[in-house]
């Protein structure tokens, strides 16, 4: 093997999020020579490695599948082997079931490596317009159950916030950040990096309505101002 790839180690590869040459020349090196490509979704990753004319082989695990995979991608690693983890984009680890992997292997003494690349919360971030020398990554908003719980710890928060959130629950989250939060600034980014590509700013009054004139798809990442302290 070339390069800096080391024989039992854990490999965090970031793809693309949406334009295919927004991947590192490391990424696609490793990606080529190491043993097994872990895939969230091995369908989508197949397009990417099929792109890149990749050939390794390729292994699902996902949520519904890691507490099954994870002793046999562990024995591959105890044995010598090197996995290079993929999400469905960006960089794995980041609500996704990576987190699960990384922790066990490093229960395990396995050494994981991480092969920086695009993020479309830090992407967004910067194109945002909003305070990004202090800010706080929140993932996704529970669907239902400590909701709101969650959205009244965050209401003071000073920094800016980062959320995922899915097409279909738009029109609710921004609806929610309203009435708890306040009509503050926020910035909505679409499709990051895609054809598609879509950053719209203003007041969540503002953005409210925009998207009530409108049918939402894509992924979706919505930048809010920090709480203005008084």
């Amino acid at each position: 093997m070339n390069g800096d790839l080391k024989t039992g180690t854990l490999y965090l590869v970031s793809t693309p999020i949406g334009n295919l040459e927004d991947i590192t020349l490391r990424a696609i090196r490793i990606l080529k020579e190491t043993d097994i490509i872990a895939a969230e979704d091995t369908r989508r990753t197949g397009q990417l490695l099929k792109h890149f004319n990749i050939k390794s082989s390729l292994e699902s695990y996902h949520d519904y599948n890691k507490e099954k995979k994870t002793p046999f991608l562990l024995g591959l690693l105890s044995k010598g082997g090197t996995i290079a983890m993929v999400s469905d984009a960006g960089t794995p680890g980041i609500s996704d079931p990576a987190y699960y992997l990384v922790k066990r292997a490093i229960q395990a003494g396995i050494t994981v490596s991480p092969v920086p690349g695009a993020t479309a919360a830090v992407a967004s971030l910067i194109v945002s317009g909003l305070p990004t020398d202090r800010f706080v990554f929140e993932g996704f908003l529970p669907p239902k159950k400590g909701r709101t719980t969650r959205l009244e710890q965050l209401k003071n928060e000073s920094r800016t916030l980062v959320l995922y959130e899915a097409p279909h629950r738009l029109d609710r989250t921004l609806n929610d950040l309203l009435n708890t939060f306040g009509n503050r600034q926020i910035s909505v980014c679409r499709e990051m990096t895609k054809k598609f590509e879509e950053i719209i700013r203003g007041t969540l009054t503002e953005i409210i309505e925009i998207f009530t004139r409108r049918k939402v798809r894509g992924e979706i990442v919505l930048v809010i101002k920090g709480c203005e302290k008084k």
